[in-house]
């Protein structure tokens, strides 16, 4: 088995010399570099590194990830159970319990090679086969933490006291696939946004620089838009992770009731899937969180044995038909499960 030390990688910053590991977020306001993973059912994991330093993604090694084939995942919802949650969450619109709910199902597969199974290799693949802004790794398996995504979406960005979120809402093929649904639940979803920034910003100062902008991404697009605004003298990470967690784009809206609801139809954790994912630098008072989206987890604690996890979701409100929904959770996830079974490296990089 290669060197698994603990590590952090987020674009080209990468961390090692692990020092310390907590789950309180007030260290996020101390001193030194931080990897932050954050389960959507509230796990903090911060990972204090002490050696940052810049460089490139690694190259995919042939045959060093060894993934599952396509044909072993399994879905914690089949396309029967997930079309008949859409439904639900239709009649809760209709009673007025919520505006907009996120259902998701959790995808999970045996590794070939658990032992050998290393994150970082698959981020690497994803690298090459999925490109995205908010691609990383965060490696601690004595923690129980093993991650690689390849996000698109910021949750949260902070430079100083301004801080930034980046929504997305709205998924097609291309931006001729957007229906006015999906401006509709991004204008939802910016409100609710805006709602929690302005819990732990100066009153005033938060506002929208960008609304529903088409965003390309691999294989699809989206709709993105742009909050922003300015802490409050007294606010720091912990104030702000705690007014705005789990991100409004993967709950939804009202976000208490949002979930709720997805407490009652969802049948498996989300975990790392939806949650927070990045870094923060405490002696420069920077940091970047993406949302836990296109993100595979190892979870060496599975009944069956170390599995490979991978969530997909889409937003329901009033609009949506639910075989469109279940065919945009199935977008999102056949390009990420043909890098991490393989194929797609091993078909020339067509593959998804």
């Amino acid at each position: 088995m290669h060197d698994l030390a603990p590590l952090a990688r987020f674009g080209p910053l990468v961390a090692t010399d692990l020092r310390d590991v907590t789950s309180d977020p007030a260290a996020l306001d101390s001193a030194g570099f931080w990897a932050v993973a954050a389960d959507f059912e509230g796990r903090l994991t911060c990972a204090r590194f002490g050696d940052v330093r810049r460089e490139p993604v690694p190259e995919p090694v042939p045959g060093r990830w060894r993934g599952p084939a396509a044909e072993d995942w399994t879905s914690s919802l089949d396309r029967a159970s997930y079309i008949a949650g859409v439904r639900r969450i239709r009649e809760h619109i209709a009673a007025g319990d919520v505006y907009q709910a996120n259902l998701c199902r959790v995808l999970s597969a045996p590794l070939p090679d658990p032992d050998g199974a290393d994150v970082d290799e698959l981020t690497a693949l994803l690298a090459v086969g999925n490109p995205a802004p908010y691609a990383g790794t965060i490696r601690l398996r004595a923690h129980g933490v093993e991650i690689a995504t390849a996000s698109p979406e910021l949750y949260l960005r902070r430079t100083g006291r301004t801080v930034e979120s980046g929504p997305i809402k709205g998924t097609g093929r291309t931006a001729a696939d957007l229906l006015e649904k999906d401006h509709a639940e991004n204008v939802m979803i910016v409100d609710l946004v805006r709602n929690d920034l302005g819990r732990v910003c100066a009153t005033g100062s938060v506002s929208v620089p960008a609304l529903c902008a088409v965003e390309p991404h691999p294989g699809l697009v989206h709709l993105v838009s742009t909050v922003r605004g300015e802490l409050a003298p007294a606010a720091g990470w912990s104030e702000l992770l705690a007014a705005t967690f789990p991100p409004g784009s993967v709950t939804g809206a009202p976000k208490s009731s949002a979930l709720r609801i997805i407490e009652a139809l969802e049948t498996s954790p989300r975990g790392p899937y939806c949650g927070g994912i990045g870094w923060v630098d405490a002696d420069r008072g920077t940091g970047e969180l993406a949302v836990g989206i296109r993100t595979f987890w190892i979870d060496r604690r599975a009944p069956g044995g170390p599995a490979l996890r991978f969530g997909t979701g889409a937003g329901i409100t009033w609009g949506s038909d639910p075989d469109r929904e279940w065919a945009e959770t199935e977008l999102k996830a056949s390009r990420l499960l043909a890098v991490a079974s393989g194929a797609y490296e091993a078909s020339g990089r067509t593959a998804g």
